[in-house]
């Protein structure tokens, strides 16, 4: 392979198993990218393939956002490794991913999206998520990335390096060849799980995931999300005030420092404080934990955020989270979910990527009357969901089918019956 690079590398042996079980074991070179000229180059070339799959190294807990350390590239037959701590200007490599003419594969690529919207605010084209793909097939949700190469190729993903610091330079030669695996094997993924969707009829389905988990993500990532401040379920309005104020206060502090947001201020603290509702610096010193130097050097900004909520009109406090509580729901949605993955496995989908336990309740809390969900219909009720499980699981809360044991020694040994073939099966029962 030849290329405009700042280091040309032997990579890795890479060992792809055909379908008659021979193996093929063939060396690939990659390049090592650390100038902003070498990566326009290659983001000229790369521009002309139909295919990118890209990973990142990144190390999260010492800042404030993920600080990104390494990109990973396949682009048609070359692989590169771009250096962001040496490279000045990445913005040409996401701009690349968001041009049209070429699909963008990674495998569980929450990061890897983020980067890309927080650099050109675009989102990659035609983006398929591997992870999303494997579950639509049938393949347990969440896999691995070892686990698809292991189930789909039969080959084992070293991962000698998964402790590796990658702020750290020079990186060793094993620690390139550990990180270039990662794109390796994505384009062979690809057309694996390309194949099976494209078989099952459910291209459209990718699609329509993709677009719903990336407007997700990019929305949680401009929302304020003070609600998920760990223990504060229960709270009174007014201390959900103090409890938001408190939230956008550490938010803002840790973004100046680039810092992690709790190493500002742990959820405990904010909730303690939330509850005690109190302004004063006193009082708010007294609490224990609160005996840190820079707490105490910014408990002057905390009382003020207290008294902003505290002198809040009550019209304008937060309302009160959480779902309703109902035993008969928590019996329901147990039921229902048995039922929810029973469906899944008959119809070679996983049931991680169909819903989460807080969607089954919600489904069953909105079909049977005990709650009407204010942002919107339940999951289970549109799209492909409601397709291949929805309309089932509501003629079984509705009565309209049954569910029994029919062979317990089955991979699935659960079986949904209308009411008129349980009376034909009692007949026959009855006849033999």
């Amino acid at each position: 392979m030849t290329c405009v690079c700042d280091t040309l590398f032997r990579g890795p042996k890479v060992t792809l198993r055909s379908r008659n079980h021979l193996s093929q074991e063939s060396a690939l070179n990659y390049a090592y990218i650390a100038s902003n000229a070498s990566l326009i180059e290659f983001c000229q070339r790369a521009a002309q393939t139909e295919f990118i799959g890209f990973d990142t190294e990144f190390v999260s807990e010492d800042t404030f956002q993920s600080q990104l350390c390494l990109i990973q590239v396949a682009a048609g037959a070359e692989f590169v490794v771009i250096d962001p701590l040496a490279v000045k200007d990445l913005r040409p490599f996401w701009q690349l991913l968001s041009q049209p003419g070429h699909v963008t594969v990674a495998h569980a690529g929450r990061e890897e999206l983020l980067f890309s919207v927080r650099a050109t605010d675009q989102t990659p084209h035609q983006l398929f998520d591997l992870q999303i793909a494997a579950a639509l097939v049938g393949l347990e949700y969440p896999a691995a990335y070892g686990t698809l190469i292991q189930r789909l190729l039969g080959t084992t993903l070293s991962k000698g390096e998964t402790r590796t610091d990658w702020r750290k330079r020079p990186l060793s030669d094993s620690q390139l060849e550990y990180a270039v695996q990662d794109v390796i094997y994505l384009r062979p993924l690809y057309d694996k799980l390309n194949e099976r969707l494209k078989s099952l009829g459910r291209l459209a389905w990718l699609e329509t995931e993709m677009a719903s988990w990336q407007s997700r993500i990019v929305a949680r990532e401009q929302q304020e999300n003070w609600r998920r401040v760990s223990g504060s379920n229960g709270l009174r309005q007014r201390s959900l005030a103090i409890l938001r104020e408190l939230w956008r206060w550490r938010n803002g502090e840790a973004q100046r420092r680039n810092m992690p947001v709790k190493r500002v201020l742990r959820d405990d603290l904010i909730v303690e404080l939330a509850r005690r509702q109190t302004a004063d610096v006193k009082r708010i010193q007294a609490v224990r934990g609160m005996e840190r130097g820079d707490l105490r050097r910014n408990v002057s900004h905390l009382a003020a955020a207290i008294a902003r909520a505290l002198d809040l009109p009550a019209d304008q406090l937060p309302e009160r989270g959480g779902k309703p509580t109902f035993n008969q729901l928590a019996t329901i949605g147990q039921f229902t979910h048995t039922a929810l993955n029973s469906i899944c496995r008959s119809e070679q989908i996983a049931p991680g990527i169909v819903a989460t336990i807080d969607d089954v309740r919600d489904f069953v809390a909105y079909h049977c009357g005990f709650d009407r969900p204010p942002g919107g219909l339940p999951a289970l009720t549109q799209g492909w969901r409601a397709e291949v499980v929805g309309h089932r699981l509501q003629q079984l809360l509705a009565g309209q089918t049954t569910i029994r044991v029919r062979d317990p020694l089955a991979d699935n040994p659960l079986v949904f019956e209308t009411l008129a073939d349980r009376r034909e099966t009692d007949v026959r029962q009855q006849h033999d």
